[in-house]
């Protein structure tokens, strides 16, 4: 033993201790996603727009009995009604991009939660459909520009040890916005129809106004600082949100990289190409792509398509229908029932962000779906044998139940945060605003469309055979993702370009970047081989 300790005579557990210290400084997963509050703070007050999107979500899911009731509309106007809004989302969410670019991510944050704050009010003084559904536009442009906006910011400010779990933030607080919305059903379903469901509307206002008063404690994203050429800013508020003094400087010198700035280039306003503000951003993504962002661009959208495409918001929003079906006929029972939906989808949401940078999101993703996909087989299973039969059948409906449950705790433990993290950190910085607000487009879209066709479909196909559909597209889904998507755990966003190009091939590139890690710790002059075989042998 003491042979192998000894190198050029230096004594063997001098190395030993050395190679110790450098492996553990080369495995911070477990540590360093708790060090920042700083980060962690601001990726919370981020996230916060994405409680607006929640919070209609859960909310319109109960307010739609009572409004039905009220206003006597039909059931095209009802699916109708609730699916619109993330139709009209996409011009948030088109605007986004080019906006953030412009003033900044930050006071995007505040453009968002102001027009959302507009639309609440509106829908909770609505006097007819008409009225409602003009609330339901204005609300729906603060959402998008919401649902863009908060990854990306995130994604920016958060160091590459801890993105995957600050970056999952918008979509626990989607959860935690859903369950609001279930709980506010509830407390106000004991009002006069006509007062309720006008309360459970217009009480959304209120996140919007914190979001408002909590931003002005954020700094700018400094990624987007470094774009505008304002170096000492970006530098001041990488030193905040980094890990070390060190990994500040890296980040930023991969930023510069990335945005065309000379590494020597030191002063604090420096003079950069004003392509910033979506100029030929488009043709790089749509006409012109490179095959690493053709690549990146497939998986951007193809994850936000299939989050949607496999059934979430048809859950969420008609869980009372569900339910109904399932043998639940009381008002209380349903909208019970519901709140235990958004219970246990917050609870698995949280679950989830301490496994992003643990376990990567790749193991997580295709867990996920692979369970999604049993549990709507699951479910649609027993809903037809509900559907086929002139009385209850109690193990019928507790199988219903309970698949309800598991699919929306499978899809919280990855496909719903995973589907934020991962676009939001693939795209080159040059790209990333446009980019990802595509994403969301598409998001917004495919949602709109199942969530205003979903009772349409159910009479036509059965609700039993509406949700194999699903399971059908959730099984695409799995070879999907199984095929095309690099891990990207631990990755700078700037390493990302280097994993996205060969589609199938990128786990050759993922292992070339493992090798080149390693050697670059393997010369930092403590050792030879010792510290290559200590990785190796944990790994």
């Amino acid at each position: 033993m003491a042979s192998m300790g000894e190198q050029n005579g230096v004594v063997s557990t001098r190395p030993v201790m050395a190679d110790n210290r450098n492996f553990a400084d080369f495995e911070p997963a477990v540590k360093k996603p708790k060090r920042n509050k700083f980060a962690f703070a601001c990726a919370i007050l981020a996230s916060l727009t994405s409680i607006l999107l929640g919070y209609d979500i859960g909310v319109m899911s109960g307010a739609i009995i009572y409004i039905q009731e009220d206003l006597k509309i039909n059931d095209v106007q009802k699916e109708i009604l609730m699916g619109i809004l993330n139709v009209y989302s996409l011009v948030g969410s088109c605007a986004a991009g080019r906006t953030s670019d412009w003033v900044g991510r930050r006071y995007t944050i505040v453009l968002a939660g102001a027009i959302f704050f507009l639309g609440a009010l509106l829908m909770g003084f609505a006097t007819s459909y008409a009225f409602l559904m003009v609330g339901r536009f204005v609300a729906g442009v603060g959402v998008g520009y919401a649902l863009m906006i908060a990854p990306v910011y995130t994604a920016e400010v958060s160091p590459a040890s801890s993105r995957g779990f600050l970056t999952s933030f918008p979509e626990v607080f989607i959860n935690g916005g859903i369950l609001l919305g279930y709980v506010s059903n509830y407390a106000f379903s004991k009002l006069p129809t006509d007062l309720g469901w006008r309360f459970m509307l217009g009480i959304g206002a209120i996140p919007s106004v914190l979001l408002a008063v909590g931003v002005l404690a954020m700094p700018e994203s400094p990624r987007w600082l470094v774009m505008q050429g304002r170096l000492g800013e970006a530098k001041k508020v990488l030193d905040k949100t980094s890990e070390s003094i060190e990994e500040a400087q890296l980040r930023l010198s991969e930023i510069k990289e990335a945005a065309g700035i000379p590494q020597e280039c030191t002063d604090d306003v420096v003079k950069v190409q004003k392509r910033s503000h979506g100029e030929g951003v488009w043709k790089e993504l749509f006409l012109y792509p490179t095959p690493a962002v053709r690549h990146v661009l497939i998986c951007g959208i193809g994850i936000h398509f299939f989050q949607q495409a496999s059934g979430i918001d048809a859950v969420v929003l008609y869980s009372p229908t569900i339910f109904e079906k399932a043998g639940i006929t009381s008002s209380d029972g349903k909208l019970l029932a519901t709140v235990a939906v958004g219970f246990v989808k917050t609870i698995t949401i949280l679950i989830a962000t301490f496994l992003l940078d643990r376990i990567g999101r790749r193991p997580l993703l295709l867990s996920s779906i692979i369970g999604m996909v049993a549990s709507l087989t699951t479910l649609g299973f027993s809903l037809t044998i509900i559907d086929h039969s002139h009385e209850k059948i109690p193990w019928a409906i507790g199988l219903c139940i309970t698949m309800v449950l598991a699919y929306v705790a499978l899809f919280s433990i990855g496909m719903g945060p995973i589907t934020w993290v991962y676009s939001s950190e693939i795209f080159p910085l040059r790209l990333r605003a446009q980019g990802a607000s595509m994403g969301v487009a598409v998001n917004r879209v495919t949602s709109g469309v199942i969530s205003m066709t979903f009772i349409s479909l159910y009479k036509a196909i059965s609700i039993g055979g509406a949700f194999f559909l699903f399971a059908g597209i959730a099984t695409v889904a799995t070879l999907f993702f199984y095929m095309f998507y690099p891990e990207t755990q631990g990755k700078t966003l700037e390493e990302m370009e280097g994993l996205f190009g060969k589609f199938i091939g990128w786990r050759e590139e993922a292992k070339k970047l493992k090798m080149k890690k390693t050697m670059e710790v393997n010369g930092d002059g403590t050792s030879n081989g010792q510290i290559q075989l200590g990785n190796t042998t944990t790994k």
